[in-house]
């Protein structure tokens, strides 16, 4: 299965969670919506993540994971391009390959996966990028599960 990116519009990605625009002018916007928490002992997790660019082309992978029970938000602090990769969740459980979507972003837009969202992992494209990440934890097995899908590449331009 080969996936072909589109570019990231609020649009196109609200089955999957909300698309957070780094403002570009003074001001303060707030996203409080966004945030989902299903469970009520889980903690508020802020952390900053650096990843190295991804310079395979195309892109292969063979895996997904989600956070059943919490939004997982990723602010770009220093990014060019990154690759977001969504599926929804299937009815027989796990992730709907069909139904898998690619998107790519700029350095000016952020995502939140609604909860129980299947998504790849963060992926870099042009050089190393810098984000703030926000999720909920409690410290159990619902905090973050990988699951192995049939293999997909993803078309990077």
């Amino acid at each position: 299965m080969e996936l072909i990116p589109q570019p990231l519009t609020k649009e196109a990605f609200a089955p999957f969670g909300d698309v957070i625009d780094v403002p570009e002018a003074p001001g303060r916007t707030y996203y409080n919506d966004a945030l989902g928490n299903l469970r009520p002992d889980a903690q508020a997790n802020l952390s900053l993540s650096l990843k190295a660019e991804t310079p395979d082309r195309p892109l292969r992978s063979d895996y997904m994971e989600r956070h059943e029970f919490s939004s997982q938000t990723f602010v770009p602090l220093d990014v060019e391009r990154w690759l977001i990769v969504v599926a929804p969740h299937a009815s027989a459980g796990g992730p709907d390959v069909a139904g898998m979507k690619a998107f790519i972003a700029t350095g000016l837009q952020g995502v939140t996966y609604r909860p129980n969202t299947w998504h790849h992992g963060l992926t870099v494209l042009d050089r190393p990028g810098r984000f703030a990440v926000f999720m909920w934890l409690d410290g159990g097995k619902g905090d973050e599960e990988f699951v192995p899908v049939p293999p997909f590449s993803i078309r990077i331009p």
